[in-house]
């Protein structure tokens, strides 16, 4: 009943991240923990707009499919690693806006100050408060980048350069919250650097 519930949670939020331009053709993948040994997670190149209750498959810690002929997202190892870090995690989202894709390498992070909006993470009580998103180098070796993911330990969110956004919460409902929250934020950053 839980995976199932899951994974409808995820198609509602996969259907309205692509109307937000935030998951264009098969970009993107979700998943949310089952247990605190396996996760429930997209398929492999399953379109975020059309997909269905069937396109989610259960994987272990590692990354690897549990009874399914499906293959997991290729990033898998990306949302495993949230889940061994920290142990609260329920759900991991990562979509592929224009906002967080163009974030270059070279920025190394993205500080975001002085919105309102922050309040959304637990812990910040104003919008004196900061966060900061690491940059990553993009890289098709995952479990590398997992490894580079997981000695920067990053708070709330981050950002693969060219690629896209990962957001993390204690479940689904706070995970979206976030990710929406943190799409705002980095449209507010482009639009400050585009005006000056």
């Amino acid at each position: 009943m839980l995976e199932k519930t899951l994974a409808e949670e995820m198609v509602q939020i996969g259907h309205a991240s692509h109307q937000r331009g935030w998951v264009p053709a098969s970009g993107g993948n979700f998943s949310a923990k089952l247990d605190q040994k396996t996760i429930l997670v997209t398929r492999s190149g399953v379109h975020k707009g059309h997909m269905t209750a069937q396109d989610f498959l259960t994987v272990d810690m590692a990354g690897q499919a549990q009874g399914s002929t499906h293959k997991p997202s290729a990033e898998t190892l990306l949302h495993c690693e949230r889940y061994r870090a920290m142990a609260n995690v329920g759900a991991v989202l990562h979509t592929h806006s224009i906002a967080s894709t163009l974030m270059p390498a070279d920025f190394g992070s993205v500080t975001l100050s002085g919105y309102e909006l922050l309040k959304i993470f637990a812990g910040i009580e104003s919008h004196h408060s900061e966060i900061s998103v690491p940059v990553f180098a993009n890289d098709q070796d995952i479990p590398a980048l997992a490894q580079r993911v997981a000695e920067k330990q990053p708070e709330h969110a981050y950002i693969i350069a060219g690629h896209g956004i990962y957001v993390w919460g204690d479940n689904l409902a706070q995970c979206y919250n976030r990710l929406e929250a943190l799409e705002f934020l980095l449209e507010c950053e482009w639009q400050k650097h585009r005006w000056g």
